[in-house]
């Protein structure tokens, strides 16, 4: 007996994708078939599985199918599966519901992207699913029942922000979209989508790898339109650019091409086939922690699962694709996944494969692409340098670094090395929060002064991999703000001149620093703070801090440059009166300073304030 209809509003995030789908800016509006064949595919996917898993599941899975009828005199089109269907649950919380991380930024940027090409684009990047209906019905209707239930459900809406649920007998196992078509407008790209014709050309287009038979009646007669042939099974020579692309959009859910394809298949006592693919773009959740990253797993073509993340480090989160295994169980879980031996295998292989493909993008004429990947996933590519000790040189080799070189231009480390002075013995670097608070640094002038190349690293994860990796073609990596640098020597006289106001600094400055010392790094600023070689950064103390991380006090060295006109003043006055108030004062602001110079936090600022301001008092 059919229960009374019940009106529910969309959630929030949901609603504005509504509206983003009634006014579509995205002028492919075809792609919504695409959508609906390949939420129909899941569906299909997920019921083999299910019945696989549970023998004791009732359903029907001896015709399994996608079915795609018009009606030019109602103005539908259904698209039907007779896959796992949903209960009134799932309908809720699937379709009232987006809970796709990344959803808040994605509408975010949307708002404040003005520029129509850009908007197409960033919905390219977030895919819009089941919404994408909206783009040519001005009202849907789904019908499902979820395989093993009795009862079915009816959910209707115009997409004006609610939508009606209720619950209905003898409704057919799967799920049935029906599509109250607009009105067709060429000059929109609204097309005839009631004509068979213009339906099978989209299919063929678009879904034509899926491996589920997609039928259509014409006539007296039902034809299937798709080849069902899996696209990784096939010979690279028989499947076009353009198969490609739709295959990655379909197995991606992006509305893009992707960046590179990459294919792979071994054989032996081992079989498996990959057909992996590069994002042109990042996925708004790429640094998210309730993201989903793996690649699609087969078993003799049979899917197991979405999002295997055995086969994927989590350095390489954003690539997608499919990985269909020979001798694998069908029954096989993600637990038993992580500890199978020739899933490891697998996955060692893959991982080789899309590092030598990015080197290989490197090596291109055209350095669109690498530049492309770089600028998209290269902070995560890094993190592998922490995780991935095998890997560790590849990835390396793949890496580019903004450096003082070219201020417009990355270089790779192997292009560093083959750039260093003769002599230098290591690959320096400086890590910061932007390029400009590096430049200006006072760490950098002796070094730019003397011609030496320093990279420039600005991502929070490059605090960690520096410590983590000892160095790139036996160069070990220095940081120039760290340990003793030493461009120039100290002659023994200058040491002799300052040993008594170091000393005096040293215990003055006691609760600061543990060491106040001269400097061979500077040249026009008086000091600068320094890091022991082993010292954490205070970014990296920083960070560990806003992680809720316990962090003993870390006092530094502050480094004088005795060739300063306000260091040698110090020097003279500390030699001929002693220790005094006012010089006291004068060593607390010179540490100030150089606190501030690196863009440091003072201890406490009114203090440093009011000393400052006597002293400029006096000099008027």
């Amino acid at each position: 007996m059919t229960t009374s209809a019940e009106t529910l509003e969309f959630q929030s995030e949901a609603r504005q994708l509504l509206q983003l789908m009634i006014h579509s800016i995205y002028s492919n509006k075809d792609t919504f078939l695409r959508e609906l064949v390949s939420n129909a595919s899941d569906a299909l996917d997920k019921l083999r599985l299910e019945a696989f898993r549970d023998k004791e599941l009732q359903a029907d899975t001896d015709d399994l199918h996608i079915e795609i009828d018009t009606d030019s005199e109602n103005r539908t089109l259904t698209v039907r599966d007779n896959g796992i269907g949903m209960s009134r649950d799932d309908v809720v919380a699937l379709i009232g519901t987006i809970a796709k991380s990344g959803t808040a930024e994605f509408l975010k940027k949307l708002k404040e992207t003005k520029d129509s090409a850009a908007s197409q684009d960033l919905i390219g990047q977030f895919g819009i699913g089941f919404y994408a209906s909206f783009m040519v019905a001005d009202k849907v209707t789904l019908l499902t029942r979820r395989a093993g239930s009795d009862e079915g459900v009816r959910w209707e809406s115009e997409g004006e922000g609610t939508y009606t649920i209720e619950t209905v007998p003898d409704l057919p196992q799967g799920t049935s979209v029906v599509l109250h078509l607009k009105p067709e407008d060429a000059e929109d790209q609204l097309f005839d989508y009631t004509s068979a014709t213009k339906i099978k050309q989209i299919v063929k287009k678009y879904s034509d790898f899926i491996t589920w038979p997609i039928r259509m009646t014409e006539g007296e007669e039902v034809a299937t339109v798709n080849s069902m042939k899996a696209l990784w099974a096939r010979s690279s020579s028989d499947v076009t650019e353009d198969e490609y692309n739709e295959f990655y959009k379909h197995v991606a859910h992006d509305w893009n091409d992707p960046l590179e394809t990459i294919r792979l298949q071994a054989e032996g006592t081992f079989e498996y086939q990959a057909l992996l693919f590069l994002p042109g773009h990042a996925p708004l959740d790429l640094f998210m922690r309730e993201r989903k990253r793996g690649v699609q797993l087969y078993v003799k073509r049979v899917f197991i699962m979405d999002d295997c993340e055995a086969l994927m480090p989590e350095y390489l989160r954003f690539v997608k694709g499919v990985v269909d295994a020979q001798d694998l169980s069908l029954n096989v879980s993600r637990e038993i996944l992580q500890q199978d031996r020739q899933i490891q295998l697998i996955r060692r292989r893959l991982v080789k494969k899309v590092l030598s493909t990015v080197k290989t993008l490197m090596a291109d004429e055209n350095p669109y692409k690498y530049e492309t990947f770089w600028k998209e996933f290269g902070r995560a590519v890094k993190e592998g340098l922490l995780d991935d000790h095998e890997n560790r040189t590849a990835i390396l080799d793949i890496c580019s670094f903004a450096s003082t070189n070219d201020p417009d231009k990355l270089t790779s480390l192997r292009e560093y090395v083959e750039r260093m002075k003769d002599g230098q013995e290591h690959i320096y670097y400086l890590t910061g929060e932007s390029r400009q608070s590096i430049e200006n640094s006072p760490h950098l002038e002796a070094f730019q002064a003397k011609g030496y190349e320093v990279l420039v690293l600005t991502d929070p994860i490059d605090e960690m991999w520096v410590d983590a990796v000892p160095g790139f073609e036996e160069k070990q990596f220095q940081s120039v703000a760290k340990g003793e640098v030493e461009l120039d020597e100290t002659s023994d006289e200058q040491k002799e001149e300052f040993s008594g106001l170091l000393t005096w600094l040293t215990t003055s400055l006691a609760e600061q620093v543990k060491e106040v010392r001269l400097s061979t790094r500077l040249t026009t600023s008086p000091a600068c703070i320094v890091g022991d070689t082993n010292d954490v950064t205070p970014t990296l103390e920083k960070m560990y801090r806003a992680m809720g991380q316990e962090m003993p006090q870390i006092k530094r060295i502050l480094e004088l440059n005795p060739g300063h006109p306000l260091v040698a003043g110090l020097r003279s006055s500390f030699t001929e009166n002693g220790e005094s108030e006012g010089l006291a004062e004068t060593a607390e602001l010179l540490y100030g300073m150089a606190l501030l110079a690196e863009g440091g936090e003072l201890g406490d600022p009114a203090r440093f304030t009011k000393l400052l301001a006597s002293r400029l008092e006096k000099t008027l």
